[in-house]
């Protein structure tokens, strides 16, 4: 077919016409009814204060807002907000909106966003060193705990402020221990002792934000929390991370709820996504159904007028006609009837994303299994190396992250596991039981001086180099060169030969650089991953070198993946696996497990594996027990998609 253009926009609309229409009749389709519950999770909607106020002052509009939403989006719960910057609701407003929905058959809970009046660009929290704050947040708590037997408070409930009084009540204290200790005794006094008074069935929940490697020096306690409230929530939103000040990595809307998750097991209540700086539509989507693959029993989607705003198919055109998991063209034919400006077509809302993307989600969720990966050990309260969990998880190293040490054979430490401060010990043990360690260079450099020499002698020194070419292999100078990269710099580490091995390395020029190194220590093998200076860097690596990582790291895993990166493998426990793209473009991608067939979820179409060869695990196995055949699968993924599997048919 040949179309004729008038330009981007219209070669565009021309476009999503031909594949709308090759999906079904270009025709309005009549509405079936108001969405059906959700198989395996429950979805919430956040409503602000500022939203809880005209809806108490506009009863149409109230009325006319969640008939748009609640006939496109299935709703189980919202969460009305009672305060947020200085604005509260009185409780004839409260009682009006909660009235309101308890009669549309939806289940209601409270919140509140605990910053201080006119402060919110910045997020400047409550001085809980101060009377007047104090008061607040404790009348706040009774308030909405003779409301509701349940609220949530939202992840400003942080300490930020550095007033005069606040120096002076913290002392010599670090401001990470004295706020700490300060949202502790708020936590007790202050939410948990005035709600309980007032209504002795509330339950509180807390919801931590994503950034939890800061989270520390705002006085969020991952440790002690937990403890003090039944219930935490996690928030799942990664956004658009070229354009955002975090710089978070798509894949933690994934492991931060498994992260937490491993902190409160069966008490982390569910994720929380927003579509801020989304960039397009599939990143929204993709937040939403990472949360769910990692598990979620719910979502909470923020905030309700969000969900009424169009959702304009934008920075979709490197992907737009491909059939990518997200379908914009299948969305708006089963929402509205039609691409817009089709007759009787109707624009989509993000309420129509919001439905669209978790149905996917909710196709496979139920097969599967227990989440399993690289065992991970991040300690609380911890920082360094910050996200490098996350970036090997986008580098399509499935990781599992715990808060103390791991019970797995192979367990992965970060800079982060520095603040244990027996760490050393614990590494030694977990060798010597004949288990291996896998470092990086950021925890080698800040523990080589703290004992840890007597374990290796490898060290990481001042210098630096650029490697722009890739060899696997070691012995009698043997190596195979596994390709070229733009030059990307890493931190030298040196070693003894013949001591230690540079199992994958780097050339920069006649000079090699080490990638991975391995020491044998006991019974066990100590490997060091040594990590770019910059970390983002470790997605320019050649496919064949990242698979090599791969199999040097998931040793213990079932599934493993080969392929470029910013690919991710979520697996779990029940033979289930899902194989999810953020890339703007398909990837060939290669599956390789120990199954000779192979079932798509989604579909249910099965597929015979082509014999792999096996390649032995280093190092070698003393005994002489014949290899497991192993089993590959070539697959093309689409842009920003999932692909979920079952081994076997």
């Amino acid at each position: 077919m040949t179309l004729r253009r008038s330009g981007p926009m219209a070669a565009a609309l021309l476009v999503l016409t031909v594949i709308a229409c090759a999906c079904g009749p270009c025709v309005a389709a009549p509405r079936r009814g108001p969405p059906k519950p959700f198989h395996h999770f429950k979805v919430m909607v956040y409503i602000p204060v500022q939203v809880v106020e005209r809806m108490a002052h506009d009863p149409a509009w109230m009325r006319s807002s969640w008939r748009r939403i609640g006939s496109r989006l299935h709703v189980d719960r919202v969460f009305i907000e009672d305060y947020r910057s200085g604005v509260s609701a009185d409780d004839a407003d409260l009682s009006r909106v909660k009235r309101f929905f308890v009669s549309h058959g939806v289940a209601v809970a409270g919140g509140m966003a605990m910053l201080g009046a006119g402060r919110s660009a910045q997020f400047q929290t409550l001085d809980y060193t101060v009377a007047r704050d104090r008061e607040l947040a404790s009348r706040m708590s009774a308030e909405l705990a003779r409301h509701f037997n349940t609220f949530v408070l939202d992840d400003l409930y942080f300490f930020n402020t550095k007033s005069d009084s606040d120096i002076t009540a913290k002392g010599r204290q670090s401001w990470a221990r004295f706020r700490m200790r300060t949202m502790d005794e708020v936590s007790r006094d202050l939410i948990l002792k005035p709600a309980k008074a007032a209504n002795p069935k509330v339950k509180v929940i807390i919801k931590f934000p994503n950034f939890y490697p800061s989270f520390q020096e705002m006085g969020f306690d991952l440790k002690n929390e937990p403890r003090i409230f039944p219930e935490i929530w996690t928030g799942d939103e990664t956004r658009y991370a070229p354009t955002t000040d975090q710089q978070l990595r798509p894949y933690e809307s994934y492991e931060i709820f498994r992260y937490f998750e491993n902190i409160a097991p069966g008490r982390n209540g569910g994720g929380w996504v927003d579509p801020i700086a989304m960039h397009d539509l599939d990143r929204y989507a993709s937040q939403l159904w990472d949360t769910i693959l990692a598990k979620a029993p719910a979502i909470n989607l923020f905030e309700y007028t969000d969900l009424l705003r169009i959702a304009h198919p934008r920075n979709r055109g490197a992907w737009e006609h491909l059939p990518t998991t997200f379908n914009y063209f299948d969305m708006a034919r089963r929402c509205c009837g039609g691409l817009p400006g089709m007759p009787g077509a109707s624009h989509p809302l993000l309420a129509d994303v919001a439905e669209y993307s978790l149905r996917k989600a909710d196709d496979v969720a139920g097969a599967l299994g227990q989440p399993v990966g690289l065992a991970t050990y991040r300690p609380y309260d911890s920082t360094g190396e910050d996200f490098l969990p996350e970036t090997m998880g986008m580098a399509g190293v499935p990781v599992e992250m715990y808060p103390q040490w791991p019970h797995a054979k192979t367990v992965f430490l970060t800079q982060a596991a520095a603040t244990d401060p027996h760490i050393v010990p614990e590494i030694e043990r977990h060798l010597r039981s004949g288990a291996n360690v896998i470092i990086t260079s950021g925890l080698l450099r800040a523990i080589q001086d703290k004992g840890f020499d007597q374990v290796t002698d490898m060290r990481v020194t001042r210098n630096v180099a650029a490697a722009t070419e890739y060899v696997e292999g070691f012995g009698f100078g043997a190596g195979t060169v596994l390709g070229h990269s733009k030059p990307i710099r890493f931190p030298l580490v040196h070693f003894y030969t013949n001591e230690e091995w540079a199992v994958l390395r780097g050339i920069d020029d006649q000079a090699g650089v080490p990638l991975l190194l391995m020491d044998h220590y006991g019974e066990g093998e100590l490997y060091v991953l040594v990590v770019p200076e910059e970390m983002n860097d470790l997605y320019s690596l050649p496919a064949p070198v990242l698979n090599a990582l791969r199999r040097y790291l998931t040793p213990d895993l079932p599934v493993r993946l080969e392929g470029p990166s910013q690919v991710s493998l979520f697996e779990y426990g029940n033979g289930t696996f899902v194989v999810e793209s953020y890339l703007d473009h398909p990837a060939a991608v290669r599956i390789v497990g120990g199954f000779a067939h192979l079932t798509n979820l989604t579909t249910g179409a099965s597929s015979d594996g082509e014999a792999a060869p096996a390649i032995p695990p280093f190092p070698a196995p003393r005994s002489a027990a014949p290899l497991p055949r192993q089993f590959g699968y070539e697959l093309r993924i689409e842009p920003h998609s999932f692909l979920a599997f079952r081994e076997g048919r």
